[in-house]
């Protein structure tokens, strides 16, 4: 296995790459505004640092959000086109779910909140279980006000940018900021590896309920810009 993750729902513009046991490399930049001028860059610095060539990628995996809709979409259409190239499965995670999963990777236990930046002085936002086995997801995620989300929520341990924004509603900072693409990389494989020990899954295909997400990017609400609506000149009456 060689597994390529990739995410740009956040600041973070992250590429990982996984072979079965480990993360072998990884490139992130941060840029809130730059997803496409850096994610090609980075898996090719990510390619080169661990001595691999595209065609040595089996597997592609991307952060499907929620996140703003112009960056993640560069990270979904990017990895769908590696994929396709290739001939290549390509799945995707939560992205949310990563930071949670590296908070549980540090040795983080208890419940958790992830908060990361919507803009519109909102947060997306999900609340997690970290046991000793892993980091479970309670409920999809949501966009909303970071004083909007219920009182024991908001008083939580929280992963992402949440609290550096909102400082007053989500005062229970903590670590990871942003998505990383090993960690990413190293959800996907754990799932990979749960996904074929079941007889009725194939080891190329692994469906949402075996732990994988699709591509339906969860943008959570409409995009900042919209077609405008047909004026009276453009219609034929």
């Amino acid at each position: 296995m060689l597994l390529l993750a990739i995410d740009t729902s956040t600041t973070a513009i992250t590429v990982a790459l996984h072979d079965g046991a480990s993360v072998v490399a990884e490139s992130t930049t941060l840029d809130a505004r730059a997803h496409a001028e850096h994610l090609a860059p980075n898996i090719r610095a990510a390619l080169a640092s661990a001595g691999a060539e595209p065609g040595d990628v089996t597997d592609v995996v991307v952060g499907i959000g929620p996140g703003p809709f112009t960056g993640l979409r560069v990270g979904i259409v990017t990895g769908r086109t590696f994929a396709f190239a290739l001939g290549l499965p390509v799945r995707g995670l939560t992205s949310l779910d990563a930071i949670a999963h590296e908070a549980w990777l540090g040795g983080r236990r208890g419940d958790l909140l992830v908060a990361t930046d919507a803009r519109r002085k909102e947060v997306y936002a999900a609340t997690y279980v970290l046991d000793d086995a892993r980091a479970c997801r309670v409920g999809e995620p949501v966009v909303s006000r970071a004083a909007d989300l219920p009182p024991g929520v908001r008083g939580l341990s929280t992963a992402g940018r949440g609290p550096s924004l909102y400082a007053e509603a989500l005062p229970g900072a903590v670590a990871p900021l942003d998505v990383s693409g090993g960690a990413l990389a190293d959800l996907a494989a754990r799932r990979l590896r749960e996904g074929s020990a079941s007889p009725a899954v194939g080891l190329q295909w692994v469906d949402p309920g075996h732990g994988f997400d699709g591509l339906e990017p969860l943008y959570l609400r409409r995009p900042d810009v919209a077609p405008a609506p047909p004026s009276a000149k453009s219609t034929l009456g």
